[in-house]
């Protein structure tokens, strides 16, 4: 039977008039384990959504649909689909050197890398370990602090510190830093050491009556206080994003990182920024940490740095950092096959050139204010409890009652979130995030290159979907 065949025959147990299940579908369904996905009924009557090409700000399903990649792939995609002078840069490295690690040994690509990283990064974070993704960034930052102290006789410094329901990866490392005790438990026990403090949800604090510097002056007291009562001589590190993504693009004002900066340095505490979603522009400057105001000792990065062009994440550290490392005979005993990867390098330092000449920086910052403009429109929605955000990456929490900001119960997410949210928005040709993994919230990235007329799409998009969001619930 041919490929045409297969996809337009009625399947068995399919009602007639229902639609064929693609050959690649039924054989995901069958066969492929999926991330962060509920594998039941992935069958006939509820075909894994199979998605062919993307070219721009937009994808195209194996039905020929066209939909609106409105969350970057996975907030990954800067550049946009589809950019053959990155695909020729990887097939040309490929053909010249497919693979070498860098474990003592080093590539044209890694090299070029960790010195174009190391000008980007802000203050002194001058040295580059590559991962192949975020959360091995993260695991490999909280490896090096744990070292970095022991280095310097005070082995007891191995907590780490971060905030409620922020997530910073599914490595058994990172997954102790994350603050969604959900997403913890069947995995429990984790590795030891992390601590949790209150995050900058304003929206979620009415206390503070909508004053971000207020809640950002109690929030760092907070982690000030988590210090003291494990005990500085225990605390090695302080994890945070500058935009939070779990809980729904959670801002804080600068005076809240330079207030946890004093506290870090106050206690002899590393602060990480974990960058993988808030880096190469997605807040139209290369690391947001620098957009709000202050320097951290690691940043944690991935995603953007090769708009998925290729897989590859870094820590990149400062030289106070690395200094204890540099003594004879020491050794970072840590790293990954693919950490460095050539292919994935050539890719990330040709992408970082697209970025910088066509000012994609500059096309989130003369467009952040009109994006989240346009979805604040929204707010006429009884479901829409708030508009928050910063850059590209912006998210609308949704709510039971608006007046009180009463979330939804158990039965109602699941209705929501994992029933019909996801399904009508790709049908009506959105590609987003809705999430519980907090308070129920839409998350909106799209790639960089993205403007009005797709803010103006997403929107109305949205806006019928929530409609109708609004009767079911």
């Amino acid at each position: 039977m041919t490929a045409v065949e297969n996809t337009t025959r009625t399947e068995a147990g399919a009602t007639p008039d229902a639609p064929a299940l693609s050959p690649h579908a039924d054989a995901a369904g069958r066969h492929l384990w999926m991330h962060f996905a509920r594998m039941h009924g992935r069958d006939g009557a509820a075909p894994i959504p199979v998605i062919t090409r993307g070219d721009g700000v937009h994808l195209w399903d194996d039905r020929g649909r066209r939909i609106l990649d409105g969350l970057a792939g996975l907030f990954v995609v800067q550049a946009g689909h589809g950019r053959r002078e990155l695909a020729e840069v990887a097939a040309k490295q490929a053909s010249e050197l497919a693979f070498f690690p860098v474990w003592g040994y080093t590539t044209p690509p890694a090299a070029e890398l960790a010195e174009r990283l190391a000008h980007l990064a802000p203050g002194d974070l001058n040295r580059v370990f590559f991962t192949s993704g975020g959360g091995e960034a993260v695991e490999s930052a909280w490896k090096v602090a744990k070292q970095y102290f022991k280095l310097r006789g005070r082995p007891l410094k191995h907590k780490v510190i971060s905030r409620a329901t922020a997530y910073h990866g599914t490595t058994h490392g990172a997954m102790a830093v994350t603050g969604l005790p959900a997403m913890k438990k069947d995995f429990e026990p984790l590795a030891p050491g992390g601590f949790r403090v209150p995050n900058t949800n304003l929206y979620r604090h009415p206390e503070f009556d909508g004053d971000a510097e207020a809640l950002g002056r109690w929030a760092a007291d907070r982690i000030e206080e988590a210090i003291a009562f494990e005990g500085a001589d225990t605390v090695a590190a302080v994890v945070l994003e500058p935009v939070q993504n779990s809980g729904g693009c959670l801002t804080a004002p600068p005076s809240y990182f330079a207030r946890v900066r004093e506290i870090c340095d106050r206690h002899d505490v590393l602060l990480v920024a974990d960058e993988v979603i808030t880096g190469f522009g997605r807040h139209g400057v290369p690391f947001a940490s620098a957009k709000f105001g202050f320097t951290p000792d690691i940043i944690t990065c991935a995603k953007g740095m090769t708009s998925g062009y290729g897989p590859l994440g870094a820590m990149i550290a400062s030289e106070k950092v690395i200094e204890p490392f540099l003594a004879p005979g020491v050794t970072f005993p840590h790293g990954y096959t693919w950490g460095g990867h050539p292919v994935s390098a050539a890719v990330a330092l040709a992408n970082l050139d697209l970025m910088e000449r066509e000012d994609l920086y500059g096309n989130v910052l003369s467009h952040a204010d009109a994006f989240g403009a346009t979805l604040d429109r929204l707010r006429d929605l009884p479901i829409v409890g708030d508009v928050r955000g910063d850059g590209y990456f912006w998210a609308i929490e949704l709510v039971r009652d608006r007046d009180t900001r009463e979330t939804f119960g158990p039965q109602e997410r699941e209705r929501l979130v994992r029933g019909f949210l996801p399904g009508a928005l790709f049908e009506a040709g959105l590609y987003c995030r809705p999430d519980d993994r907090g308070d129920v919230v839409i998350q909106l990235a799209p790639p960089l290159i993205a403007g009005q007329r797709e803010f103006d799409e997403m929107e109305q998009i949205l806006r019928g979907v929530l409609a109708e969001a609004d009767k079911i619930v």
